[in-house]
């Protein structure tokens, strides 16, 4: 593993002795002697504990494929085990066995891990550095996780490749025609066509054709809920706004459930590069940024569930005691109850009126560029439609990679509508060029297998000009994601995005709402789904950080 040679010392650091006794205040049990070759943790293991090495050693190992094993690390004395899974209890993505001489280890379950972590500064730091960069090993180097069998072009295999690389989750695909393993597989479970892709989760289940929901439950990210529990805070989306919520809330001792249907990030989280947050002069990509302060929420405690969908609040009166009494019924037929409801549901995608769109949806018309999509259009021509900063930003991630790139804008310009360093930064591209005032009106292909060409209508003219491709990119802005309030009297205006402060209408009699406070008692909405909001990721994260203040003022305000 190159990064174990480039920051090997990073990874697996060894604590001191007094930070040894300083762990060990914080464990879930007594030391134990396990013999050597005798596996400690096992691949798969859900709720596994991380394991502090008091004696001997902790020999690690990775999946390189089914049935294939790879050592990682020999974990000495003074090491600990785990990685970013372990701070939430979720299953483990690797197996640990004792070492030759055996060893004696002391278990830290996710709740006196993250004790010991927010407990001891130092230790902390060295803990939190290891373990997001473990991770991150394990998605760049392969072999570990979670393994699809199928074709990388199949769109199914897509889908699955998108939602486990934007949740952070390490995979790898295995394909039928050029891997031994997948075939193997296939012949070993009498595998059809029509049951294509395959799933192996880490604890050696198999799923055919899964959704996401499935993969979710298989590797453990989607935790089960206690529809008896009410939450101090729920947030619905997991975007830089509902992220930002859920570090200050658990950081200051609020219980915290975050939903997404989808996976942590929001629209941010697609995007290639930001290069106008404030403290990163070089940018990041959105998938770091998110990624940091996903980890950041679990670190204090705030449990995250991906992909759930939220289908409807109940918004009924407090009855008896004057408590408030909020329900999210959940898409799965769960439920779970909240004293207060953060709206941080961001926005949806805004699809243009193409009679046959949804037949090419993954299979060709995507409205994010990855590195999934850049890898799947590599050399080839694209065209890609929208004039604002998330479309500036995937032209200049995709023009790297393609032969040639088609900017699609209705408007007379970019001027309007994107930062001017983008503009400065595509108009140097010689592959991207820029097709004014025109607009996508037809779509050709096999409907659910691959697009094959695209016709666009010069507005002005009228002139259509077909161009064969297979990858189309619509950046086309998006709309408030706000159906599922439908159910609850929340105030929203025209444009259905939700109303806060004063221009909503009063949340309690007697009681202006707060600035972030919708026309609810105790239901909040920050970032891009809020009325008037500044529809920019500092905007939004600042926004995560205020409703905290709020939440314990509207919590604490008589009812």
């Amino acid at each position: 593993m190159n990064m174990v040679l480039e920051r090997g010392h990073q990874m697996f650091p060894t604590f001191t002795p007094p930070q040894r006794q300083t762990a060990l205040r914080f464990a879930s049990a007594p030391p134990r002697r396990y013999e050597p070759g005798e596996v400690v943790f096992a691949l798969g293991r859900e709720a596994a504990p991380a394991f502090l090495v008091t004696a001997g050693s902790i020999d690690v190992f990775r999946r390189t494929g089914l049935g294939h094993e790879e050592l990682i690390t020999n974990h000495p004395e003074g090491a600990l085990t785990g990685e970013v899974a372990q701070l939430a209890g979720q299953p483990t993505l690797a197996e640990g066995r004792a070492g030759p001489d055996g060893c004696e280890a002391v278990a830290f379950d996710a709740a006196h891990l993250r004790a010991l972590i927010i407990g001891s500064a130092d230790i902390g730091e060295m803990v939190m550095r290891a373990f997001i960069l473990r991770r991150t090993a394990l998605i760049t180097e392969g072999g570990a996780g979670l393994i699809i069998v199928g074709r990388r072009s199949d769109p199914q295999v897509v889908r699955l490749e998108g939602f486990l690389s934007r949740n952070g989750y390490p995979y790898t695909v295995l394909c039928p025609g050029a891997d031994a393993d997948a075939r193997l597989v296939i012949e070993r479970l009498a595998i059809v066509e029509e049951e294509m892709p395959i799933v192996v989760c880490p604890n050696g289940s198999v799923l055919r054709r899964p959704s996401e929901a499935d993969v979710g439950r298989c590797l453990g990210i989607t935790p089960r809920l206690d529809p008896a529990a009410r939450y101090d805070v729920a947030v619905v989306g997991a975007g830089p706004a509902g992220l930002a919520t859920a570090v200050y809330a658990a950081s200051e001792g609020l219980s915290v459930l975050v939903l997404d249907a989808r996976a942590f990030g929001g629209q941010a989280g697609a995007s290639a590069r930001i290069e106008n947050y404030f403290g990163f002069p070089t940018g990041i990509s959105g998938q770091a940024l998110t990624a940091r302060a996903f980890t950041q929420a679990q670190k204090f405690g705030a449990e995250i569930a991906v992909p759930v969908q939220v289908d409807r609040l109940d918004c009924s009166a407090a009855e008896g005691d004057g408590d408030s009494k909020l329900r999210l019924q959940l898409g799965d037929g769960q439920s779970v109850g909240a004293r207060s409801v953060v709206v941080a549901s961001g926005v949806r995608y805004r699809r243009p009126n193409i009679a046959n769109l949804a037949d090419f949806e993954g299979c060709g018309v995507s409205y994010w560029a990855s590195a999934i999509e850049a890898r799947l259009c590599e050399g080839e021509e694209v065209a890609l439609v929208g004039g604002g900063n998330s479309a500036g930003q995937a032209v200049v991630f995709l023009a790297a990679k393609v032969k040639k790139l088609n900017l699609i804008i209705r408007g007379d310009g970019l001027e309007s509508s994107m930062s001017s360093y983008l503009i400065e930064r595509i108009a140097a591209l010689p592959n991207v060029e820029l097709h004014r005032r025109t607009e996508v009106v037809a779509l050709e292909g096999e409907a659910g297998v691959a697009l094959a060409a695209a016709s666009f209508r010069q507005r002005d003219s009228g002139e259509i000009r077909r161009t064969p491709l297979r990858h189309l990119f619509l950046f086309i802005g998006a709309d408030a994601h706000t159906n599922w309030l439908a159910g609850c009297p929340v105030v929203l205006d025209d444009r259905g995005y939700v109303m806060t402060g004063a221009s909503a209408s009063p949340a309690a009699p007697g009681r202006t709402p707060l600035p972030l406070e919708t026309s609810v008692p105790l239901v909040f909405a920050i970032g891009d789904v809020r009325a008037g909001s500044t529809k920019r990721v500092a905007a939004a994260v600042g926004e995560g950080a205020a409703v905290v203040a709020q939440i314990h003022a509207a919590l604490a305000a008589p009812r």
